[in-house]
């Protein structure tokens, strides 16, 4: 239904910058939101950042915040995840994903958090973050 392909990742020291991208296609006029998630090596899989993809509300995890910022271009189909401030504890496979099914706006906080919440999900890209 809907491809994604991220990029963007790569080595970094701690301090420093990355923007990830993630790049959709196919019925792309389906998509309700997307979302950034991270798999740390022998962690689970976990939330980063969502955006409602009409709106343009956006949420993020309190370990992220104020550090990250996910932002849109509709017109490009595009989804970016802007990291400054990056620590080691940022490194994991970064992974954006799309949901194609409305939510209602009061649940979409929590419901955003979800990894069940996204049916079309990217390959990854990997960030490391040196010390």
């Amino acid at each position: 239904q809907v491809q994604l392909v991220e990029s963007g990742g790569g080595l970094v020291q701690a301090g420093g910058s990355l923007r990830l991208s993630c790049a959709a296609s196919g019925r792309t006029l389906g998509i309700y939101a997307m979302g950034w998630f991270r798999q740390a090596p022998g962690k689970e899989r976990e939330f980063v950042a969502a955006i409602n993809w009409s709106g343009g509300s956006t949420y993020s995890s309190d370990s992220v915040k104020g550090r990250f910022t996910i932002s849109k271009d509709n017109a490009k189909n595009i989804v970016f995840l802007q990291m400054n401030s990056l620590k080691p504890e940022d490194t994991a496979v970064y992974y954006c994903a799309a949901r194609l099914v409305p939510a209602a706006i009061m649940y979409q906080g929590s419901i955003f958090q979800r990894q069940a919440a996204y049916s079309e999900w990217g390959q990854g890209t990997p960030v490391t973050v040196s010390s």
